[in-house]
């Protein structure tokens, strides 16, 4: 039943069906070797659940690369619910997605995520302690905003367009750059601004025209088409939308020298990193530069202090540069650079762990409470 090559890596995968509420959901456990699980609960239309089920094992892995990455004592987790959230979030739906997460013990922490919003996470708790997100932070660099880690997500995209373009070209200034941003959400709206305001010249695309408008009003953006965005020469490719934006057509018409931008899995495929890095395309991995939210959640639930926030998010360009340099030195793709770090500084987590955290993979049914091997 299950195809998918990236299932047995993980330590659980459970799926969730409420008849009453209409919830169907996925949670998947990548990795706890850190740390108890924690990533982004959304809600999306999937045509399929082999669609769900992919996108939250993807996701998962990400997270738990990001965390890594981030250097935060947190594995890597995320949920998913199969439904449209402008049509089926309900108060009924989110209560039950709560009492599932509240199945798992505490492995696994929730936060919003596309199709989700900072009043659904606190909605969600009312019925469970393992939702965060949802409390106010002050004194950082970016915005505050309620708790959502759209600020802090967009701030860190921002430290590794700069350490992008500091690798690339040499400069330390976005002044005058081209950028082709795909995707204006919580995130991308925000890193359009940041771009904006550094002087760069924004070309911007979403499927809402209502965002392109705000784009082009607020930040003087120039509004373009869904294939121009993609195809038309720039600096940097901005990827800020769902995942694959490069997979195996987009990534032969792009005419840029960098791809940096917020969205997950933003290659298709591993063939799409290597052919980037073939045209000699600087591919800022996506679960790097994106993981401001992660810090800002993370570190802002166990009480850190701003400065101590601040610091990790500012790192991420840091990070990326030693990423950078090491694919240059070992003439190897940056995603797989990126990857080899992640996974050293898991493996030396778990080799320290005196009781192994990881569990043999599993798939847990709610509805009988049995559990099936994969």
């Amino acid at each position: 039943m299950y195809t998918s090559q990236e299932t047995p890596e993980h330590e659980q995968v459970h799926f969730f069906h409420d008849r009453k509420s209409g919830l169907r959901a996925i949670i998947a456990l990548h990795d706890t070797a850190l740390g108890d699980a924690m990533g982004g609960c959304r809600m999306w239309p999937y045509t399929s659940f082999d669609d769900a089920l992919k996108d939250a094992l993807r996701l998962s892995k990400g997270m738990s690369y990001k965390c890594a990455l981030a250097g935060l004592d947190i594995g890597g987790g995320k949920s998913v619910i199969i439904g449209d959230p402008m049509k089926d979030k309900t108060p009924e739906l989110l209560k039950a997605m709560a009492e599932s997460i509240n199945q798992l013990g505490g492995r696994y922490v929730a936060a919003e995520d596309s199709g989700t919003s900072v009043a659904d996470m606190k909605a969600m708790q009312e019925y469970s302690d393992h939702i965060v997100g949802t409390t106010v932070q002050e004194n950082r660099l970016w915005e505050q905003n309620d708790g959502d880690p759209s600020p802090a997500t967009a701030y860190g995209v921002l430290m590794g367009i700069q350490a992008s373009v500091m690798h690339k070209f040499g400069k330390e200034s976005l002044e005058g750059l081209n950028v082709n941003i795909q995707g204006l959400g919580h995130v991308g709206f925000r890193v359009a601004k940041h771009l904006a305001e550094a002087g760069a010249n924004i070309y911007v695309y979403d499927p809402v025209p209502e965002r392109q408008a705000r784009a082009v009003k607020e930040l003087g953006a120039v509004a373009v088409s869904a294939s121009d965005v993609v195809t038309k020469p720039a600096d940097i490719f901005c990827p800020c939308a769902m995942g694959a934006a490069v997979n195996s057509t987009t990534c032969e018409q792009l005419d840029v020298a960098i791809v940096a931008g917020a969205a997950n899995n933003q290659l298709a495929t591993s063939e799409e990193g290597r052919r980037l890095f073939e045209r000699g395309i600087l591919y800022a991995p996506d679960f790097v530069i994106n993981a401001g939210g992660i810090i800002e959640v993370g570190m802002g639930r166990k009480g850190e202090s701003s400065d101590a926030v601040n610091s990790r998010v500012v790192g991420i360009s840091s990070t990326l540069l030693e990423i950078f340099v090491r694919s240059d030195a070992d003439a190897i793709p940056t995603f797989e650079v990126a990857e080899l770090m992640a996974q050293e500084v898991i493996e030396r987590a778990r080799n320290k762990s005196i009781e192994p955290r990881a569990v043999a993979a599993r798939v847990t049914n709610p509805q009988d409470k049995t559990a099936l091997a994969l």
